[in-house]
């Protein structure tokens, strides 16, 4: 049976940005703040190295009590049984990846524009990610995508929706009114100084404008 997954404060790590002495500590502070779900992104790390790190923070998730999410990379999220995998346009296909992962894992699918939105709802996506919503360093080259099309997103698509880039205490008002699922927030938490007081500060501002 699939995870009942929380995606109020969905927490993306980002090692080059984070301020704390490890990874461990940044996230278990951040979820101690109150992130309800963990993404790992590993870009620039390698196949040994990012299976080690998902490795340690399975056993840490598990510990806290929230799902953990592989960024793009299926074989990790199956090597180490996390609870799902987060895929973008240029991934596995989602038919392969389900293939691989089963029936009982979440799969959430990057979407820029209406079209990629219906059609992740089409093939069975568990939840999207929907942006860059706002100009972000985390990902440079990301085309932006306006509210008004977020708004078409929602009417046209019954998937939860997660918005991505640039979120942080003065963007998360933008989104009063619309009905998302969660916030996916990167150097707002990891590059602050106290990423639990830093996420406490997000999700309250993100329950308030619901």
């Amino acid at each position: 049976m699939k995870p009942n997954i929380d995606y109020t404060l969905y927490l993306v790590t980002d090692q080059e940005l984070m301020v704390a002495e490890s990874l461990d500590i940044c996230v278990e502070q951040a979820v101690k703040g109150g992130c309800t779900v963990v993404q790992l992104r590993e870009k620039t790390a390698s196949s040994l190295e990012f299976y080690n790190t998902a490795l340690r923070l399975k056993k840490l998730t598990v510990s806290l009590g929230v799902p953990l999410i592989i960024n793009d990379r299926v074989d990790i999220a199956i090597a180490v049984d996390a609870d799902g995998v987060h895929i973008g346009q240029g991934d596995l296909p989602y038919d392969a990846a389900r293939r691989l992962m089963g029936p009982e894992k979440i799969i959430g699918i990057s979407a820029s524009n209406l079209t990629e939105a219906i059609a992740a709802d089409e093939q069975g996506a568990d939840y999207i990610g929907v942006g860059a919503m706002f100009a972000t360093g985390t990902k440079t080259d990301a085309a932006l995508i306006s509210l008004e099309e977020l708004r078409m997103i929602r009417q046209s698509v019954g998937l939860p929706i997660v918005v991505i880039g640039g979120i942080n205490k003065e963007t998360i008002p933008f989104f009063h009114g619309i009905d998302i699922k969660g916030i996916a927030v990167v150097s707002a938490i990891v590059s602050q100084k106290d990423p639990a007081k830093a996420a406490k500060e997000l999700k309250s501002l993100f329950m308030d404008s619901r």
